[in-house]
Formats: C-alpha cells, sequence, structure tokens
C-alpha cells in the first residue's frame, strides 16, 4: 500500500507543472482512502487503550484544522455571520455528546477549572465582552465555539491517558489531513487550490480554506512527526508495525512538499515557525545532554518577549522583521501585511481597552471595507476584538500554560518539549498570521488541548 501510495505523491511531484495524471482522480481517492484507513489502523494498534470516545474531540479537530461543511456542501443554507445551518447542526450535536460522556464519567469540573484558571477568566471575559459587541446575537454565536473547544478538551482530558490520547489526536489528525491534501491538489483542484490576492498565483490549500490554513497544518504535522521519530530513535516510542517508520517517513514528506507550495506561493510564516520550533527542539536535547538547568521563568521570558515582539511591531509598521522578511523571500511590506496593519491598527486605538467584543468586528460590512477576513496578526486581531485586556488575558493563560510545561521538563522531557515547542511556535506564527485569538484555529486548539490534558486531577470511573 506504501509504495502504491508513493506513486501517487511521485505523480504530484514530476507533474505538477504540466498537470499531467497517471491516475484518474476516482482510483486516487480509493488509494488515498484506503492508505489512510491503513494509516489509522497502526494508530489503532498503536494506543489500543484509547476509548471510542475519544473521536468526538477527534472528530471537532479535524473539522477545525479543515474546511467547514458549508464550504463542501454549500447548498446547506446560512449566511456568512453565522456559517451554515449544516455546521451549526454537525457542532451542536458534538457539543451534546461531549456533555453526555462528561456526565456519565462524573467529571470534576471543579478542580479543572480551578486548574486551568486563566483559561476560564479568559472564556468568562470573552463571553462578557459580547455586551459591548455591535453584534452580540452573533457574537454569542461565536463564542459557543469557544466553548465546545474547552469541553472537548475536557473530553481528552478525561481520558485514562489524556497524554496518549492527545498524541493519538495528532497522530489521527496527521494521518488522514496530509493525504487529503495532497489528493485534493492533485486531482480534485476545484477543492485543493485557489488564486490568491496578493501573489496573483496560484496557492494550494488542501482540505484548508487558504494557503496559510494549509501551511499552519504542516507545520503541526511536520513538527509531531518529527518528534515522533526522534522518540522512536531513542527506543521510547516503538512501532507497532516494522514499515511504521517508513510509513511516517512518507507522510512527513508529503506535509513538506505541502509546505513548499507551488513556485513561491508558500505560507513564509509556517516555514520559519516550524524552523523556530526545530531549533528550539535541538536546543533542549542539548541543554539535557550537558545537564544545563534553566531558570524557573527562563521559558515564561522567552514566550512573553515574543509575545511583546508581536504586539510592538505593529506599532513600527513591521519594521522590526525587515530582516527576517528577507531571508524567507518576501519583500518590505510582507506581502500586504504592513498595509493592512497600518489601516487596521487605528481603528483596533479606538478601543484599545476592551475592544469591539469577541467576534465582534470582522463581518460582512468591514470585510468589504477592507477587503480582506482577519488581520494577519494575532495580536492585532486580539487588540480589535478584546483589546489590550483580553490580550493580557491571553497571554497569562500562554504564559501559565508554559509554566507548566516548563515544570514537567524534569519529570516528562519528551511531553514538555513538544508543549513548550508548539507554545513557541504559536506565539511567533501570530506575529504575521491570525490564530491565536481563537481557540478554534487548529495550532491554538492543540495548545488549549495540551494544557488541560496536561492537569494531573482527574482518574475518569466509568469509561465509554
Amino acid at each position: 500500500m506504501l509504495f502504491v501510495f508513493a506513486g501517487l505523491y511521485l505523480d504530484c511531484v514530476n507533474n505538477a507543472s504540466v498537470r499531467v495524471n497517471i491516475l484518474s482522480p476516482i482510483i486516487a481517492l480509493i488509494l488515498c482512502i484506503a492508505f489512510v484507513l491503513f494509516l489509522l489502523r497502526l494508530e489503532r494498534k498503536q494506543s489500543p487503550e484509547m476509548t471510542r470516545a475519544l473521536w468526538i474531540p477527534t472528530i471537532w479537530m479535524l473539522y477545525t484544522a479543515s474546511k467547514p461543511l458549508g464550504v463542501w456542501f454549500p447548498s446547506s443554507g446560512g449566511d456568512p455571520e453565522s456559517g451554515s445551518s449544516l455546521d451549526r447542526a454537525f457542532l451542536i450535536v458534538l457539543m451534546c455528546m461531549a456533555l453526555w460522556i462528561l456526565a456519565r464519567r462524573k467529571y470534576d469540573w471543579r478542580n479543572a477549572m480551578k486548574e486551568n484558571a486563566w483559561l476560564m477568566i479568559l472564556i468568562f471575559f470573552m463571553l462578557v465582552s459580547i455586551f459591548w459587541s455591535n453584534i452580540p446575537y452573533i457574537s454569542f454565536k461565536r463564542w459557543t465555539r469557544e466553548f465546545q473547544a474547552v469541553l472537548m478538551a475536557f473530553v481528552v482530558h478525561s481520558e485514562p491517558s489524556p497524554r496518549l490520547a492527545m498524541e493519538s489526536i495528532l497522530r489521527r489528525t496527521t494521518y488522514i489531513l496530509i493525504p487529503f491534501s495532497l489528493l485534493l491538489i492533485k486531482y480534485f483542484p476545484e477543492y485543493g487550490r485557489m488564486y490568491g490576492r496578493w501573489s496573483g498565483g496560484e496557492q494550494w490549500i488542501g482540505v484548508t480554506q487558504q494557503k496559510n490554513g494549509l501551511g499552519r497544518l504542516c507545520l503541526i504535522a511536520a513538527f509531531f512527526l518529527i518528534w515522533t521519530l526522534v522518540r522512536r530513535r531513542q527506543g521510547n516510542n516503538p512501532p507497532v508495525w516494522r514499515y511504521q517508520t517508513h510509513a511516517e517517513i512518507f507522510v512527513l514528506l508529503i506535509s513538506f512538499y505541502l509546505l513548499k507550495g507551488p513556485g513561491g506561493a508558500y505560507s513564509a510564516t509556517a516555514v520559519t515557525a516550524l524552523g523556530i520550533g526545530l531549533l528550539v527542539y535541538l536546543g533542549f536535547h542539548f541543554i539535557k545532554k550537558f545537564g544545563i538547568n534553566l531558570g524557573a521563568g527562563t521559558l515564561m521570558a522567552i514566550v512573553a518577549i515574543i509575545i511583546i515582539f508581536g504586539i510592538a511591531n505593529l506599532f513600527t509598521g513591521g519594521s522590526n522583521l525587515r530582516f527576517f522578511v528577507s531571508s524567507v523571500g518576501r519583500d518590505a511590506t510582507l506581502t500586504g501585511r504592513t498595509e493592512v496593519w497600518a489601516s487596521l491598527l487605528p481603528v483596533a486605538m479606538q478601543r484599545p481597552l476592551v475592544g469591539r467584543g469577541f467576534g465582534g468586528f470582522w463581518t460582512q460590512r468591514t470585510r468589504e471595507v477592507f477587503q480582506i477576513s482577519e488581520g494577519h496578526s494575532g495580536y492585532l486581531d486580539m487588540l480589535l476584538d478584546l483589546g489590550f485586556v483580553g490580550t493580557l488575558l491571553v497571554s497569562m493563560f500562554l504564559l501559565s500554560s508554559c509554566r507548566k510545561a516548563q515544570r514537567q521538563l524534569s519529570h516528562d522531557f519528551d511531553w514538555s518539549t513538544l508543549w513548550i515547542c508548539f507554545l513557541i511556535m504559536a506565539v511567533v506564527h501570530n506575529i504575521s498570521e491570525t490564530s491565536i485569538n481563537s481557540f478554534t484555529s487548529h495550532l491554538t486548539a492543540v495548545i488549549l488541548f495540551l494544557t488541560v490534558c496536561s492537569t494531573n486531577i482527574y482518574s475518569p470511573r466509568e469509561q465509554i
């Protein structure tokens, strides 16, 4: 099976420019489905203790990382602000199932909220901010999706082994979304490709909605696979099948290929964040090898400095990034980002303290006025919605997560390095892309899940 799908990959690499397909779309689809099912079978053998209920947060994560159902099925009805009726119904069903699972497992809500205090304060502030939103009903519906994300994290935490459950989710999403992204780009271009406003050329989007979404997906998948392969080489994660390592290396190669994009149309932010994440990961192994002790607040200080840099960068018009921009082949405007920041920052400063309310800025009208749908900076979008107060709360949540991760560094080196590297990649990624302003963004959802499922307060009484 691996060799058959390798032929599909080589077909893409060798013929991407001339678009000559050796396989028909239907045959390619069948092969892709077979390959993904084969990988999921390996994953099941890798984590036999996982309950069936784990598929609920897994499905939610797959949904978060890909196009909404209303895009796949455009006749499902709805409006630009609320989304399609199909998406709403789907998310309501997932939320009800999550609540039912937590009720059956007698989940300890009080201790979970106590151990994740900054997360609860942030969620509460998002809810309160709806009162000063210009679109309170839409803002409330957008807030319920944030609440759903927290519920899904609690479901993962309620598993017998939350950390292994989180690894299983990362493995499943990688096994499914990366191969299908390649399939859509090559054989179903109406879904897998688009033409960008700023580049003017063809862009690969795969199962996501835009180029940067695919970059974010490949960033997460590539780092997780590298982390897994390193652990396996050290004997900490033995394969369940003699060729599992080869299969994962193959998926990793696909991730790099998708990250490269057609010509120069790749996500420079994702590439940069991945590079920094790998350097940090290498640094951790260096520190471990030579027995270097990190100070109690060292990693928190690093995360705080990156966040401050990201916010300050908005007020300097991106001048702080000039050196980095040239190294990744982008122009001085960061592909138009500095123009976007210059137009949106004065709007954010009209309500600097508490913003326009959660989900209250980006409406159909503002999208038409600014001709964009996001600020291309997670810190700017936080200022627009939640102001400096909300930005501070998000920062405190991230810093508290970093503190928890560093405390566990001496007890579980592998898990802590995965957690910390994802944190650092997230705060770097949001300097010129948006994801950190919502838990329904793939990268921030990973941070949320890692933070919650590492809270050691719960022993489930009943598993389903």
